[in-house]
């Protein structure tokens, strides 16, 4: 292996036509906002899920009643298994629609065309012949750098890393030993991983055929911004189609799992042992302590702050959090506070039901005694 001089025109996946689009998934194409129909035959350049998508791109809605997930998403084109009208997304929305029986299926199809499958042959040390590595950067020789990586200026690659084809990392950025970058992952400026951090593996996502665990698509990459620092022994799932995203600024401690397709807030603190399941998002200024877990599709907002060991079932919004399940504050301790007189509580019961035993049979003493004279 050789090393290729830095160069930001790394290639790309040609763009597609929109009636390569229908020719590749079979479907039929509709028009669907008026909003953009000026533009007969677009380039689409890529794809992705409508909270990600933008001009010249592609998503998809797997089930009508999903439809509000397209509202104001500026993709052109939308891949759908019923006909929408603009009307039920307010004339806010792709300007094509194409209707097919399996839209996962034809999903997956355009997005492998815009990030194509990556040769699963075990790679050796070294830099890869079509890599682009900026000459200020340091790579170990013991570290292996995959096809078409793209690393920029100041970086440090210790001994151990693996970085697999097709990753773009920006400026300024350390991995530590024996970090694991999956296929098309993107690190921003000044990112920071620490020792056996793994990012971009299979998110845990299964469907049942027949009676086995089949796994869904697993074809989307992690995204990490500017200035995040990732501790020890962190994972972080790639997206089904899109982006698992870490945001601006946020510091991860050691051993947190990050499922797929989340979606982290900016200046976030996520302590030890945190577990987050797939599909949660967070604000900006989020705090979780150590040990806290976040059920699927749960949203923190903006500087909420969650206690050590607490288990988020809902959505939450701004405020600090104890307990399983997550309750405000000063909820929490009311229930800590009556929780810690239950030992007195439990010892008065026992003793008024004594009472109450003395009395009722002294009252059943008094009535047989009155029956007997009556006799």
């Amino acid at each position: 292996m050789t090393t290729v001089i830095y160069s930001a025109d790394s290639s790309s996946p040609a763009p597609l036509s929109l009636a390569r689009i229908v020719e590749m998934t079979g479907g039929e194409l509709l028009p669907l906002s008026g909003s953009k129909t000026d533009s007969n035959n677009p380039s689409l350049r890529g794809a992705a899920p409508p909270s990600e998508a933008e001009q010249g791109e592609v998503t998809m809605v797997d089930q009508v009643q999903n439809a509000g997930a397209i509202r104001g998403c500026h993709a052109d084109v939308l891949i759908t298994p019923s006909a929408l009208t603009a009307e039920s997304i307010n004339n806010e929305g792709p300007a094509w629609q194409i209707i097919v029986e399996d839209p996962h299926a034809a999903f997956a199809k355009i997005i492998l065309h815009f990030r194509p499958p990556i040769d699963q042959d075990v790679p050796g040390t070294g830099v890869d012949s079509t890599a682009h590595v900026h000459p200020s950067s340091q790579i170990s020789a013991a570290a292996s750098i995959g096809a078409g990586v793209t690393i920029g200026p100041d970086c440090k690659i210790h001994a151990g890393v693996s970085i697999a084809a097709g990753c773009t990392i920006g400026a300024e950025c350390v991995l530590y030993p024996n970090v694991t970058l999956y296929s098309y992952c993107r690190l921003g400026d000044r990112v920071v991983i620490h020792a056996g951090s793994t990012l971009g593996a299979h998110g845990f996502g299964y469907r049942n055929v027949a009676g086995k665990h089949m796994p869904t698509s697993q074809l989307g990459y992690v995204q990490i911004d500017n200035d995040v620092e990732l501790g020890a022994a962190v994972t972080i799932d790639r997206g089904t189609y899109g982006a698992t995203r870490i945001g601006e600024g946020t510091k991860i401690d050691n051993q947190v799992m990050i499922g797929h397709n989340c979606r982290i807030g900016k200046h976030n603190l996520l302590c030890s042992q945190v577990g987050i399941a797939g599909s949660c998002s967070t604000g900006d200024y989020v705090v979780l302590a150590g040990q806290v877990g976040l059920r699927d599709h749960i949203h923190l907002g903006d500087h909420v702050t969650i206690g050590a060991q607490a288990g988020v079932m809902d959505n939450l919004t701004k405020g600090v959090y104890f307990g399983s399940p997550a309750t405000p504050q000063q909820e929490q301790l009311r229930m800590l506070a009556v929780q810690r007189k239950l030992p007195d509580l439990r010892r008065e019961l026992k003793e008024v039901q004594g009472k109450v035993r003395t009395l009722v049979k002294q009252i059943e003493d008094k009535v047989n005694d009155s029956s007997s004279k009556a006799a």
